[in-house]
């Protein structure tokens, strides 16, 4: 009887491991790995913060979603060229920060037989200066300071004024909206370009996470940003990635959605994957931390497969 529950025992486990065999095979056949991947893009790309850093002031991550990506899929050849701060004319253009170059072109990693390429780029277009949303953030804390129980930072974006004929709070237009508006283009452009010089690479947009709540209750005295601001700062955000979503479609690029897999993890939650104003794990303020860019990887990994 023993000997029999002992053979039985056995051929499950063979069965077992066999099923285990196929199962890994056919999601290494699934998503193939490509021969050179190519990764660009900003801060979130790199991992601003997160151990270990290199390139200097591109504070560039060897566990941002990129190196993550790499590592699952094994390509031949793997560059990563993202950089803080960089704007969508930072893929064409060498990137300056108060004059100093801070990094090439880095469409000039992009081959000929380059087959994948991850572009994580927009959000610092919505700023002015070359820190680009750098200069949102410190505006919208800035204006918490002096009126933390208004909505100084939509405001200032949105021109509100008090309208004397009406007697009511009024707003003009929307500098951020504006200026999301005006990147899609630009960045349409861009992937064409990226195109043109590796005609066969499979483009990837990636969105970026949930930085703020969609209700600014849960930031209460967790965040110096004014709780009326937050609605409005995830909206741009909102239309942010709606902007990357739908210029992929049109370009032939695949969007990859990292908001809703980092959804509840704001700055704002218990369990923060995108770090605040004090992170309490090694990022940039205001940026992803390592499970953050794990998760973004998870993402990528994901929008890969059939």
């Amino acid at each position: 009887m023993l000997r029999r529950a002992r053979k039985s025992l056995l051929l499950a486990s063979v069965a077992l491991g066999a099923a285990l065999a196929t199962t890994a095979t056919g999601a290494q056949a699934a998503t193939p790995a490509p021969h050179r991947y190519v990764a660009l893009g900003d801060s979130y790309a790199s991992g601003a913060g997160v151990p270990s850093q290199s390139a200097g002031l591109c504070l560039r991550s060897d566990r941002n979603y990129g190196h993550l990506v790499a590592a699952a899929l094994g390509p031949a050849a793997y560059r990563d060229v993202t950089c803080a701060a960089a704007k969508v004319a930072a893929v064409t253009r060498a990137q300056y920060d108060a004059f100093i170059r801070v990094n090439d072109p880095q469409i000039d990693a992009v081959t000929a037989d380059t087959d994948l390429i991850t572009l994580g780029i927009g959000g610092n277009d919505l700023g002015d200066s070359d820190i680009g949303i750098g200069d949102v953030i410190a505006t919208c804390i800035a204006g918490a300071v002096v009126n933390p129980l208004g909505t100084p930072c939509t405001d200032v974006y949105r021109h509100g004024h008090w309208d004397w004929s009406s007697w009511s709070w009024q707003y003009g237009g929307d500098d951020l909206a504006d200026r999301i508006d005006a990147t899609g283009p630009r960045l349409a452009d861009t992937v064409r370009t990226l195109r043109a010089k590796a005609p066969n690479a499979r483009i990837l947009l990636v969105g970026y996470p949930s930085v703020l709540p969609a209700d600014g209750a849960s930031c209460v005295l967790r965040q110096p940003l004014a709780p009326g601001d937050v609605p409005y700062l995830h909206g741009v955000l909102d239309r942010l990635n709606g902007m990357l979503r739908s210029t992929a479609a049109a370009v032939g690029a695949t969007y990859v959605d990292t908001a809703t897999p980092t959804r509840g993890h704001d700055v704002c939650s218990d369990d923060r994957w995108i770090e605040g104003a004090l992170p309490g794990s090694p990022a940039v303020p205001f940026h992803p931390n390592a499970t953050g860019e794990r998760v973004m990887a998870d993402a990528v990994l994901a929008a890969l497969r059939p």
